[in-house]
Formats: C-alpha cells, sequence, structure tokens
C-alpha cells in the first residue's frame, strides 16, 4: 500500500485560499491597517483578526462557503483524484493543510472528493455564536523553519508512527505540494519515496537548492509538476511495475 499526502492550497486547488475568501469582504478588499498587522511566521494569527473583521462587515457563513466551493481545482487535478478513487485500494491519502477545515471541507464536497481522504489535518474553524467565522491554531511545536501553528514534519512523522502502531505499513510515500511548509516534511522521505512539487513554487525552489548545497542530501525522488496530469502520468508507470 502507498501513502498518499496532498498539501491544499495552490496544490489541489489552483489559489491560496486565505487569500480568496477577501472576494467575500465589502469592495474585494481589505483595509490598509489590517493588511499592515501581517507577521511572518504568524499568518494563522494574521488570519483570526481578517476573519474577525469580516464578522464586523456582516460576512456570514454563506458567503464564506460560496467563495470556497467555487475556487478552481489545479490542472489535471480532477483527473489524479479520479485516478486514485479507481485504484483506492492501492492508496491511502490525506492532506496536510496550513489553510482551516471549513474551507478545505466545502471545497472538496462541492468538487466531489471529499471521501477520497482517509484523514485531512488543519487548523480547527467554525463559526461563534456572533455567526463570526473563527480560526485557531492547528498544534504547537519546536521546528524552527514553519509557521508557528504548525508543522507538517510533526503532523506527517505522528500520522506514520500511529499507523505503524496499527501495523500498516507502506511501501511508498508520495508527497505532492508547493509551499515552504511542504519542503520541511519532504526532507523526511526516503528513496523509496517521490516528492512532487509544484513547478517554481517555494518547495521546488528549496530542493534544487538543496540539491547544489548538499548532493544527495534530498533522498527522494523529485518529479516536479505543472500539472497534475504529470503526477498521474509518474502513478500510472509505477503501478505498470
Amino acid at each position: 500500500k502507498y501513502l498518499f499526502v496532498f498539501d491544499f492550497d495552490e496544490t489541489i486547488i489552483n489559489e491560496n485560499s486565505d487569500d480568496s475568501i477577501v472576494r467575500a469582504a465589502p469592495g474585494q478588499a481589505l483595509p490598509e491597517h489590517i493588511r499592515q498587522t501581517f507577521r511572518e511566521g504568524f499568518y494563522n494569527e494574521y488570519m483570526q483578526r481578517v476573519l474577525a473583521y469580516m464578522g464586523d462587515q456582516g460576512v456570514k457563513m454563506g458567503d464564506f462557503k460560496t467563495v470556497y466551493e467555487n475556487i478552481p481545482l489545479s490542472p489535471g487535478m480532477p483527473d489524479l483524484f479520479q485516478f486514485l478513487s479507481k485504484n483506492h485500494e492501492l492508496f491511502e491519502i490525506i492532506l496536510i493543510s496550513d489553510a482551516n477545515m471549513f474551507g478545505i471541507e466545502c471545497n472538496l464536497r462541492a468538487a466531489g472528493f471529499y471521501s477520497l481522504f482517509r484523514k485531512i489535518f488543519s487548523n480547527p474553524s467554525g463559526f461563534d455564536k456572533k455567526g463570526y467565522f473563527t480560526l485557531g491554531p492547528y498544534h504547537s511545536h519546536k521546528c524552527l523553519d514553519c509557521p508557528a501553528n504548525m508543522c507538517k514534519r510533526k503532523i506527517l512523522t505522528e500520522y506514520l508512527a500511529e499507523r505503524a502502531q496499527e501495523e500498516v505499513e507502506f511501501e511508498r510515500v508520495f508527497y505532492v505540494g508547493d509551499g515552504a511548509n511542504d519542503f520541511c516534511p519532504s526532507v523526511t522521505l526516503t528513496s523509496a519515496d517521490v516528492a512532487f512539487p509544484r513547478k517554481g513554487y517555494p518547495m521546488h525552489r528549496m530542493t534544487q537548492e538543496m540539491e547544489k548545497q548538499q548532493p544527495g542530501a534530498f533522498q527522494a525522488t523529485v518529479v516536479p509538476w505543472e500539472s497534475a496530469a504529470e503526477v498521474t502520468r509518474y502513478l500510472q508507470e509505477v503501478l505498470k511495475k
């Protein structure tokens, strides 16, 4: 059996969903005083302020839902999902994302692929008594390379350990992502595994830099993609063997 790990923003979907929801704000923009509160590594806290502002402006659950449901999937992604669905007995599929549970669920249900995923790891979110969209951090961790609220390496390592205890061992791990926070877990992959970084995005650049600076340190096979069709083709070859 293979473990397939997906990122969400700019991987499954072709946008960053945190930016997308601004379409539900008045004038489809955020005021400067909110934008200026952003600090590197504290994006989750920043989004909490964005959502509080949107709640104050009367943006409701239905408005957010509509935006999430209409975010387009990345090129080739529906076909990759169809392929995984056809071969579901061979793949265990999980999603690790620094977006939020509500948004991911809305988008995947609308696209018809929610049931593909055995588990989704993302920041907790929901609506409070006032009807405001609230967001929390996923966990805390000690990784210096990741945002304060989420280290995907920690999540993946713990998941593999938990599955091993349940006597589920994976022949290989496939990891599809785009961001710097996807590079962190991909460094732990072995030579049997495959990393699929989206071409020209931070994860791809970081794998290239690591290969230059420490040849052989990045162990997984690297297969960059522009369309998820390239991922599907690679998997078809693997299954032929």
